[in-house]
């Protein structure tokens, strides 16, 4: 077995659900926190029995809101971390947070206890556009928030988001300059999308929410690349910047194809190349999980030419690209004879680069990367 050395937990919780957000998430319902726990303790022994500690170079606490727990049921979950996981002595150990919140004790119970690594959820710094995107925090919040943070973690990542109905372009690049200004290591910019069963896509149908025109986002997300590499920001990948030394690794595992535990709700693993997925619906979770039942929805086992694919979409996203050597060691597949028509003709559009062994987006392929995964699959 291939034993994976990244771990990620989901943590369903939140205080409401933002109209565009289309995760696995129950809001208003942290009366189930405590079954959660005790339903995640029950998953993860039955996945890897004790008493032995499996090591982990990286872990996630992604969700919904993991810091929507009070600080004893994060002190709980990260103990239990603990009690059945042996962090590498440079470990990652990163927690998606929301600014609001996000209180002194449980800024304090999550660096005790190792993390060194948040990723705020801020979005943008204007408070109409905040209300927009249906936010429950404001301007304020973020600045208060990263100014306690700063005095337990060093590691403080950003998300953004672009292309919001209402945002203008120069609105959009005072939101990227007041957050270089806070100087965190770590920039995220994603554009809005608005995914079917949404109350986003709901209201864009009945002509409620206007969609941002395709010309301004390119525009948006073009002026992030220039602002943020003017910053000292390295682009990684197709959506996030880091300083030097701190990009995020665990997210690289999934980029590379490495194999990785899921545990909670909603969750995926990817394990000796197949692909688990837990049950989207909270409460058939706890429950199932409860009555010492497989928590598993779906199981997908790729065949080795699927997995080549999977591999080679998943490396595009990052701006070091698909080495050609390294792609082979790890699947098999000379990159050629797999994926030789397409490539070629995706550099003639102008969309790769293949250079010196290593096939990778253009700069105007990061603009398309979905339509050149299309292509690739």
């Amino acid at each position: 077995m291939n034993q994976p050395r990244a771990l990620y937990i989901h943590v369903p919780f939140c205080a409401h659900r933002c109209g565009y957000c289309d995760f696995t998430i129950v809001a208003g319902r942290d009366h189930l926190a405590d079954r959660y726990l005790e339903a995640l303790k029950f998953e993860i022994d039955r996945a890897l029995p004790p008493p032995e500690k499996i090591d982990v170079d990286t872990v996630f606490f992604g969700g919904g809101t993991p810091t929507q727990l009070s600080a004893r049921q994060l002190e709980q979950l990260c103990s239990l971390v603990h009690e059945r996981f042996k962090l590498s002595a440079n470990a990652e150990f990163s927690v998606e947070a929301n600014p609001a919140g996000l209180t002194g004790d449980r800024i304090n119970v999550l660096a005790d206890a190792g993390v060194n690594r948040l990723s705020l959820g801020v979005q943008s710094f204007d408070d109409t556009t905040l209300t927009t995107l249906e936010r429950d925090h404001r301007r304020a919040d973020v600045f208060d928030c990263v100014d306690r943070l700063k005095t337990r973690v060093e590691n403080i990542s950003l998300d953004l988001i672009f292309a919001v109905p209402g945002q203008s372009l120069p609105l959009w690049e005072t939101t990227l300059n007041t957050a270089i200004g806070l100087t965190p290591t770590h920039l995220s910019t994603y554009g809005l999308t608005f995914e079917k069963g949404t109350a986003f896509w709901t209201r864009r149908e009945k002509g409620e929410l206007p969609q941002t025109t395709d010309e301004l986002e390119r525009e948006m997300y073009a002026l992030a690349m220039q602002q943020l590499e003017a910053s000292h920001f390295q682009q990684y990948e197709i959506s996030s910047f880091a300083r030097p030394g701190f990009r995020c690794r665990h997210n690289q595992v999934y980029w590379s194809g490495q194999s990785y535990y899921g545990f909670g709700p909603g969750a995926a693993s990817l394990i000796d190349g197949e692909r688990r997925l837990n049950h989207r619906s909270v409460t058939t979770w706890l429950k199932r999980s409860l009555a010492g039942e497989p928590t598993v929805a779906e199981t997908e086992k790729l065949d080795p030419e699927s997995r080549a694919r999977e591999l080679l979409v998943l490396s595009l996203r990052t701006n070091d690209g698909v080495s050609k050597t390294a792609f082979h060691a790890i699947s098999g597949f000379d990159l050629n004879d797999l994926s030789g028509i397409p490539i070629n003709r995706l550099v003639a559009q102008g969309l790769l680069k293949d250079s010196d062994g290593t096939v990778r987006l253009t700069y105007d392929g990061r603009f398309l990367a979905d339509t050149v995964a299309g292509e690739l699959l």
